[in-house]
């Protein structure tokens, strides 16, 4: 049984005798400093002099700081930028000020596990990484839970690092939920095999492949929106309450049948082996080659698929269905 931590197993204390430097304010970051300040944590904020979040930082109460200036005060520097942009951060303005005896922490493996950042001798580098968007461990926070956390060490010269950033896993409300134990190799290539086999890649194709297979048959989009992307939400909340079983015990008899009979003709042998191919490409570098690679040219890739998949015609019948319904405070991707 893998190990799990939790705020019985940490000592608050650690964190607060140390300055944390929060470097960004997205999604993550305006969570874990609001998270941290909270908590009693001594944090600052460190963005680049034009960021347009800088306001936002302050009006929650956090004392903002250039990125070189920020690493300069801090005992412990938190990344919290793009994953394509960090390396060239750390490079000119985080690295320089980094002294023996500070703590770099991450909250996803990716730039230090494919080499992109190389992190000097004499200092603790480990990672807490939430497993669900900044705005849950925002919230989660203050209803008084917490989203469960990844927890790894790369280097540990002081001999405190786990302890350290078990006590910054309390900090943000992650040892509320849970803090499981792993290694920056695993927690990289698990995290991006989910996203591109199944929680983003996977999920986004089934959507739009039954919705064009159901109008392409002659039915009404709005009914092919209902059945391929509306009730999805219902079905993952039961997988994410109690399972597989759960979700099979929910539904009904007919729709568990065609579950046990259909599902794996959806998913075949073929679909098996590309799901292998995935997973090499990451575990190769091969990936993370690439999207740096794009990334450095203006990742035209993404912004051309970004734009084709926003005008797909599920995402118009979508947008009018979803203001028709009360109970939603529909959101539109800027």
């Amino acid at each position: 049984m893998a190990t799990i931590y939790y705020d019985k197993d940490t000592n608050p204390d650690l964190i607060k005798d140390k300055k944390v430097a929060v470097i960004g304010f997205g999604s993550q970051g305006h969570a874990h400093s609001l998270n941290l300040k909270e908590s009693g944590v001594d944090v600052v904020v460190g963005l680049r002099e034009d960021s347009s979040s800088a306001d936002a930082a302050r009006k929650g109460g956090l004392e903002v700081m250039s990125v070189a200036d920020a690493v300069e005060a801090a005992d412990v520097v938190m990344m919290l930028v793009p994953d394509q942009v960090m390396g060239q951060i750390y490079a000119s303005e985080v690295e320089p000020g980094l002294e023996e005896g500070n703590t770099l922490m991450f909250a996803h493996g990716f730039n230090v596990h494919f080499g992109e950042i190389k992190p000097p001798d004499g200092v603790d580098v480990s990672m807490i990484a939430p497993k669900g968007p900044g705005h849950l461990v925002r919230r989660t926070y203050t209803e008084g839970s917490g989203v469960p956390c990844l927890l790894a060490v790369h280097a540990d010269h002081s001999g405190n690092a786990k302890e350290l950033a078990l006590s910054y896993a309390s900090a943000i409300g992650g040892a509320r939920a849970g803090v499981l134990e792993t290694t920056f190799k695993e927690e990289t290539e698990t995290d991006l095999f989910g996203e591109q086999v199944i929680l983003c890649g996977g999920v986004a194709e089934l959507i739009k492949a039954s919705f064009e297979t159901l109008v392409e048959a002659g039915y009404q989009p709005e009914s092919a929106y209902f059945e391929t992307m509306h009730e999805l939400k219902l079905i993952v909340d039961l997988l994410y309450e109690g399972g597989l079983s759960w979700m099979r015990y929910s539904v009904s008899d007919t729709a568990e049948y065609g579950d046990y009979t259909r599902g794996n003709r959806i998913v075949t042998d073929e679909t098996r082996a590309a799901m292998k191919q995935v997973l090499s490409e990451i575990q190769s570098g091969a990936f993370a080659n690439e999207w740096m690679g794009q990334a450095r040219e203006g990742a035209p890739v993404l912004l051309q698929n970004r734009e084709s998949n926003r005008a797909h015609q599920i995402e118009e019948v979508g947008a009018e269905l979803r203001g028709l319904m009360p109970f939603l405070d529909p959101k539109t991707a800027p």
